[in-house]
């Protein structure tokens, strides 16, 4: 482990030390009522997907200014930072875990972006799946059923001007040995000043 990871790992540790704690069985159990609800209001599981996705992207724009708060963090100089940082901090303070850190080999050879632009982070556990069983008809129906993380990196990613893909590579739900959940860089975007802004 590098130390900028090992510094990182720290971090989230100390915070999670002082952070208030939640029933971690009442917020899985909640989670779960939640997607089965989204289930049954579409009964398509691309559209829960995207519903799911909707609304951490939601909880992701807002949830970044608690974290940048609580932490006291300066802007990453380099996406492996912010893939460290997530994975080490913000998973940490969040939702008790640490994910591991991988950086595939560039999927768009010759990118004007800096590198690495893509990683993925593996979950040895993951909290929001703990009690949760697919059916079959949802494992071949497409369901991801923590999708929400997808859409909290991403909109928490965008409000500090990071454009990003996210998605999930595999899920044990889903019968795979590992879940995976794959960021990708698409673009940094301009920070807008407001307008008379001095």
């Amino acid at each position: 482990m590098s130390a900028g990871a090992k510094q990182y790992k720290a971090i989230g540790d100390d915070i999670w030390k002082r952070t208030d704690k939640v029933n971690a069985e009442l917020f899985t159990l909640t989670y779960g009522a939640l997607v089965v609800q989204l289930i049954k209001d579409y009964e398509d599981y691309g559209e829960v997907n995207k519903q799911l996705e909707k609304m951490g992207y939601n909880i992701g724009t807002r949830l970044i200014e608690d974290f940048l708060a609580r932490t006291g963090l300066q802007r990453c100089s380099s996406f492996a930072e912010t893939a460290e940082v997530i994975s080490k901090v913000a998973f940490k303070t969040f939702l008790a875990i640490t994910p591991s850190v991988s950086f595939p080999p560039p999927s768009i050879p010759n990118s004007s972006l800096p590198q690495p632009s893509e990683f993925i982070l593996t979950f040895d556990e993951n909290p929001l799946a703990e009690f949760a069983e697919l059916p079959r008809d949802a494992r071949e129906g497409g369901l991801w059923f923590s999708n929400v993380l997808c859409g909290v990196i991403r909109g928490s990613l965008e409000m500090i001007s990071m454009q990003v893909e996210a998605r999930f590579l595999s899920d044990v739900l889903r019968g795979d040995d590992t879940t995976e959940l794959y960021v990708r860089l698409i673009r940094v975007l301009d920070e807008e000043q407001p307008e008379n802004d001095e």
